[in-house]
């Protein structure tokens, strides 16, 4: 189940970027950084263009939870690694289809360095609706 509006998905997945900012352990938020973002679905992806060694990519890994900015919607949520090679592949589509008037950024961007670096963006209500055993 999703937290994200149909509103929100729209706004989000049509913006250009997105600002994102991990929290920080004592729990403020580092300075946003602006990347691509990406839907599949009613799922909202973004990856780091320059693989798991990007500093925004390590402190998202370290802490799972921040806010992001895109399209007029600001929105706390959870990061989610992405593993799944077939919604992987989906994200790549997503990726060529709405930055392919950029291929030199879009090749790398669909590379298996920055595939691995696929992260989810999910709603706190979302997340909170699983308990401690991963069950809903």
């Amino acid at each position: 189940m999703t937290a994200w509006t149909s509103d929100e998905l729209d706004k989000i997945g049509k913006a250009e970027e997105l600002r994102i900012a991990s929290v920080r352990r004592d729990g403020t938020l580092r300075k946003p950084v602006t990347i691509w973002v990406v839907r599949v679905g009613d799922d909202l992806y973004v990856r780091s263009y320059r693989g798991r060694g990007s500093a925004w990519f390590r402190a998202v890994q370290a802490c799972h939870e921040g806010r992001i900015l895109a399209g007029g919607v600001e929105k706390d949520v959870t990061f989610v690694e992405e593993t799944d090679p077939g919604i992987n592949d989906k994200i790549d589509a997503a990726y060529r289809a709405k930055y392919g008037r950029y291929p030199q950024y879009v090749t790398p961007m669909v590379a298996p360095e920055a595939r691995s670096t696929t992260i989810k963006l999910v709603p706190p209500a979302a997340s909170a609706a699983f308990n401690n055993t991963g069950e809903t």
